[in-house]
C-alpha cells in the first residue's frame, strides 16, 4: 500500500497523464492479506482519480505463465530431477494468462482508460493446477504417477480454492479490443475518507503489536475481505 501511495502521488506531483495499476484476481473477495491490500490500492487509486488530472486505471493480472513465481517454472525443475511434482490441492484452480497477454492488457487500458477504471482480460475457463502438471509431464515425455509423482500438500492460510475475477457488486463490459473487458464496479463516494483510513492503515503497518487494529481496519476499507472464509472450508474437508 504505501509503495503504490508514494508513486501515485508522485505520478500527481510530477504531471504523468496515466497510471497503470497492477492489480491481482486475489483482489475479488479476499481471502489474505495480499488480495485485500491490492483491491485497497484500486480503491485507493479511483479516490485519487477523482481528485487528481492524473489518470489512475487498474488491471487484474491471473496467474501469468513463466512469470516468477508461477507455478509451471517450478514443475518443470521438479520434472527435470525426476522428483515429485507437488500440487496443493486436487481441485484447485487457477485462471492463467501468457506474458505476451499480459503485457497486451496494460497497454491497450492505457489507451482506453479515461481514468477510475479497472480491466480484466477475458481468460477463459479456469485450469486445474493438477491437470496443467499432469499435462507439462507427458510433454517431457513421461508418464505421470508412474514416471513422476504428483504429490498433494496443504493449502495454505488465506489460500483459495478457486479464484474470481469478478465479484458478486461487479460487472464486465466489452471493450474496443477483443477479450479485454472494463470492470462495472462502485465508485468511491467519499474519497477523503477513504484515503484518510489508508493513511492510517500505513502507520499502524509499523506497529506489528497493533495486529488486530490493522486487521479491523483493512477490513473496513475493503468489506468484501474475509481471511476465516477459506480457513473454515479447510477444517470442515
Amino acid at each position: 500500500m504505501l509503495g503504490t501511495k508514494v508513486v501515485a502521488e508522485l505520478s500527481v506531483r510530477h504531471g504523468i497523464e496515466k497510471f497503470i495499476f497492477i492489480s491481482t484476481d486475489k483482489a475479488v473477495n479476499p481471502t489474505s492479506v495480499m488480495g485485500a491490500t491490492k483491491r485497497a490500492g484500486e480503491e485507493l487509486l479511483k479516490a485519487l482519480n477523482q481528485q487528481n488530472k492524473t489518470k489512475f486505471i487498474s488491471v487484474r493480472f491471473g496467474n501469468v505463465l513463466g512469470s516468477r513465481g508461477s507455478v509451471v517454472p517450478l514443475f518443470m525443475e521438479q520434472i527435470k530431477k525426476r522428483s515429485a511434482v507437488t500440487v496443493t490441492h486436487p481441485e484447485m484452480k487457477r485462471y492463467f494468462m501468457i506474458i505476451s497477454e499480459a503485457v497486451l492488457l496494460v497497454l491497450e487500458a492505457s489507451a482506453l482508460g479515461e481514468g477510475g477504471e479497472v480491466f480484466v482480460l477475458d481468460m477463459g475457463e479456469p485450469v486445474k493446477i493438477i491437470d496443467l502438471a499432469k499435462e507439462m509431464i507427458r510433454l517431457s515425455g513421461l508418464e505421470p504417477d508412474k514416471d513422476i509423482p504428483i504429490v498433494i500438500g496443504n493449502i495454505r492460510p488465506g489460500e483459495k480454492l478457486f479464484e474470481e475475477v469478478l465479484s458478486a457488486e461487479e460487472g464486465a463490459e466489452p471493450t474496443a479490443y477483443e477479450k479485454v473487458l472494463k470492470v462495472n464496479s462502485p465508485d468511491v463516494f467519499d474519497s477523503d475518507a477513504l484515503i484518510k483510513k489508508i493513511e492510517i492503515l500505513i502507520k499502524l503497518s509499523y506497529q506489528l503489536h497493533k495486529k488486530h487494529e490493522i486487521m479491523e481496519l483493512l477490513k473496513e476499507i475493503v468489506p468484501q475481505y474475509n481471511p476465516m472464509k477459506y480457513d473454515m472450508t479447510i477444517r470442515n474437508w
